[in-house]
């Protein structure tokens, strides 16, 4: 499936509430559960936009079928050139390359604002392909953290892994 990717809109958000509340209620990518209201995922986007951060929407036909942001990774001074990236798509859009062309956009996107690291956050026994999908862009595993979630009756391992971005550590970061 080939989809457009552009920014997101505040437009876009019942479409996307939509598709993060079905990842909520039926997977373990996200450790949220209780999918939140259009209310609270306006706030957030607002939130990320307002601070910088790319926000994207993957469209196909006219639709929004996977979206993708990267937001600070933690709110320390010293983590504000890391960020984490999150990554959904449409159940019905899986498995089409929409993930793929959504993080293909998003580092770039990133790069622009001059992070220097992004950081993949992955519920192991729930996201293989999205692992997957990490390393064949240059993310790397740099450790699994045990049974740190517990989500549909059972406990949750998750793997960190990374990836440097544009000049990575060879200068001072511009971000303040």
């Amino acid at each position: 499936m080939i989809a457009a990717i552009r920014p997101a809109t505040e437009a876009d958000l019942p479409t996307i509430t939509a598709i993060y509340g079905d990842a909520v209620t039926t997977t373990t990518a996200s450790f949220e559960t209780e999918p939140p209201t259009l209310d609270e995922m306006a706030r957030r986007f607002v939130t990320l936009r307002d601070a910088g951060f790319p926000y994207l929407a993957a469209v196909h036909d006219g639709t929004v079928v996977g979206y993708a942001y990267a937001g600070a990774y933690h709110q320390r001074a010293a983590y504000r050139s890391t960020v984490e990236d999150s990554i959904y798509v449409a159940r019905d859009a899986r498995g089409g390359g929409i993930g793929r062309a959504l993080l293909e956009a998003l580092i770039p996107a990133c790069e622009r604002i001059d992070c220097r690291t992004m950081v993949a956050v992955i519920a192991e026994s729930g996201s293989p392909a999205s692992a997957a999908l990490h390393a064949r862009l240059g993310f790397r595993s740099v450790g699994t953290l045990a049974a740190v979630g517990y989500k549909h009756g059972r406990w949750l391992d998750v793997s960190l892994m990374q990836r440097p971005l544009g000049p990575a550590h060879g200068a001072p970061p511009t971000r303040l």
